[in-house]
């Protein structure tokens, strides 16, 4: 690994106290991804030390940090500040005023502006999407739309968010999203909404505005919910919610009948044990 990063540092014409820097933060993998290209189209951002295709559109005020990648193509606005080890890949447009944390990997998307992505984000790879086939073998759907990210939404650490396969994956504008989230392929959340924690949302969920999730809820696929929903901690969306209120439980149901149904629960074993 050493080796390869000093003939594409060389390449990129950084010095040797770039090599060193890159060597000791571990952004090795991330500038071996682009050995498969010709690394002369490479070159050093001014603004920071990163790397970015000659073909990539950044504005001059963007600060790329040393050890990241903008590939080819890519579209990167004013007062963008992309941190060490992020990829940006090929296509994939940036916002102005928008943070992206480090080891963030963006592909097969567009983030809006004036957005906050926190390390080790991963946006647009391709969703769990399988079918089997004649002989019980499972092949692979095709992942081919994108994911979009609107204006004002901040995503925590650590998650993901999948592209699209029959329709583009969207978060709308403002929107809120805590550490350890899953958003499968397909999946349309509204403006306003704040996900906690280890929420999980499979495919081709509907999500409208000003939806709160508490930690660990879970949606199953193919699932809407209208506007103007909280959801307790813990709880299971199984079906679809057609009206705004609480809900918690599993599964998910109107949270005063999901509070008498704990209390029976309670009563019933309070019972048993005496």
């Amino acid at each position: 690994m050493a080796l390869v990063l000093r003939r594409v540092a060389a390449a990129l014409g950084c010095t040797p106290h770039h090599i060193r820097v890159l060597s000791q933060l571990g952004f090795g993998p991330c500038y071996s991804s682009i050995v498969g290209s010709d690394s002369s189209d490479f070159q050093s951002w001014p603004n920071g030390g990163g790397c970015f295709h000659k073909s990539a559109s950044i504005d001059p005020t963007a600060f790329v940090e040393i050890g990241a990648v903008v590939h080819s193509k890519a579209v990167v606005g004013e007062h963008v500040c992309i941190g060490s080890g992020a990829v940006i890949g090929p296509g994939v447009s940036v916002g102005q005023s928008t943070k992206i944390g480090f080891n963030v990997s963006l592909s097969n998307c567009t983030i809006g502006d004036s957005c906050i992505i926190h390390n080790g984000t991963c946006i647009g790879q391709d969703g769990f999407g399988f079918m089997v086939d004649e002989y019980g073998k499972m092949l692979k759907k095709p992942q081919m739309l994108n994911a979009r990210i609107g204006n004002f939404v901040e995503i925590g650490a650590n998650t993901c968010i999948d592209r699209g396969s029959w329709r583009d994956t969207v978060v709308g504008d403002h929107s809120k999203i805590d550490n350890l989230v899953q958003i499968g392929h397909n999946v349309v959340i509204g403006e306003n909404c704040m996900l906690c924690g280890q929420v999980g949302i499979a495919g081709s969920v509907t999500i409208g505005d000003y939806v709160t999730m508490g930690g660990r809820v879970a949606v199953r696929d193919h699932v809407s919910i209208v506007s103007k929903v909280r959801l307790a901690a813990t709880s299971c969306v199984t079906r679809d919610i057609k009206e705004a209120g609480d809900y918690g439980g599993f599964p998910a149901v109107p949270i005063r009948e999901w509070r008498r149904q704990v209390a029976i629960h309670s009563q019933t074993s309070t019972k048993r044990n005496s």
